[in-house]
């Protein structure tokens, strides 16, 4: 093998050893991040937001607090759930229905928070009735704006995520 040759392949093989380490590095931090679900569990579904929207109400002049979701989740399998206040989840396909409260955040710039949530309630069989936990992930949009409001005043700020369920 030529001088040049073996640089190169010492080279790139010093690249992949980066890589990685920066994979390792990665799945161990997502492993300590305070939205991982419990140990044990696995990935029911994961879905996308189609169309969504955040909610506020006006309050003392400005659009704070909690948000109202409205959402049509979709995953690769044709599955819908809608996703409402409550906040409440439910199959389109079977009418399974589940309600949540976030257990954990972390915040996104410029965008609402990702949230690792517990499951409350649950309603029929079917595609959500062995869900446990949820993770809102890979939020964008759906900030409350920083405009001054009229008491009462609704607006619905259009955002994205991806959901995923996990359970037993």
């Amino acid at each position: 093998m030529s001088s040049l040759k073996r640089k190169i392949a010492v080279a790139g093989a010093a690249v992949v050893a980066v890589a990685a380490s920066a994979v390792t590095y990665q799945a161990s931090a997502a492993e300590s991040s305070p939205l991982q679900p419990p140990a044990g569990l696995k990935i029911l579904g994961q879905f996308v937001v189609g169309s969504g929207t955040q909610t506020y109400t006006c309050t003392g002049g400005t659009f704070t607090g909690s948000s109202v979701p409205e959402a049509q989740l979709f995953d690769g399998a044709n599955r819908k759930i809608h996703h409402f206040g409550g906040p409440s989840w439910q199959s389109e396909s079977d009418g399974s229905l589940i309600t949540a409260s976030p257990i954990a955040n972390s915040p996104v710039p410029g965008a609402i928070p990702e949230l690792l949530l517990e499951v409350k309630t649950h309603s029929g069989q079917g595609i959500l009735s062995g869900v446990t936990h949820i993770q809102r992930m890979n939020t964008f949009g759906g900030v409350a704006p920083a405009t001054a409001c009229t008491d009462g005043e609704k607006t619905s700020v259009k955002y994205n995520a991806n959901y995923i369920f996990w359970g037993n």
